[in-house]
């Protein structure tokens, strides 16, 4: 168990600190471009939608390694799980939206747990940075 808490804490900081770092240079880069102030927010929203799929890539390898490590499974009502299933159940859990047609089971069910709260936090981190982002580049012209 204390392997598994360690591998989901380095997990859930990885995923917090990918995010601050495309944040962060989103924050340098956009009033350096030469382009329309509004554009720019399209910019924002296109680079944090980026680091919100490679937080969920990085989940879903995480699920991928626990299992093959022999720490819990996924129940798959269709069949087999394929590595895609993984990214699939990682993106469920990451947005709170949870089908459920993937089950996690034995540890794997503590990082399905955090992971919707990290994605929870890092989506409204997302919300707020792009709030600021358009009240800075909405009005100007």
């Amino acid at each position: 168990m204390l392997f598994v808490t360690i591998f989901n804490t380095i997990v859930i900081l990885l995923a917090i600190i990918i995010h601050y770092e495309c944040l962060r240079l989103l924050t340098i880069w956009m009033p350096k471009l030469t382009i329309a102030p509004r554009l720019r927010i399209l910019v924002g929203v296109i680079g944090a939608l980026a680091a919100h799929i490679a937080e969920i890539w990085v989940f879903g390898f995480a699920y991928y390694l626990l299992v093959h490590l022999g720490h819990g499974y996924l129940i798959n009502q269709h069949g087999a799980v394929e590595f895609l299933d993984y990214v699939y159940f990682s993106m469920t859990s990451f947005s709170t939206l949870g089908i459920g047609d993937l089950t996690p089971r034995e540890q794997l069910r503590f990082l399905a747990g955090m992971e919707a709260l990290t994605g929870m936090v890092l989506i409204t981190w997302t919300a707020s940075f792009l709030y600021v982002e358009m009240q800075r580049y909405w009005e100007s012209k």
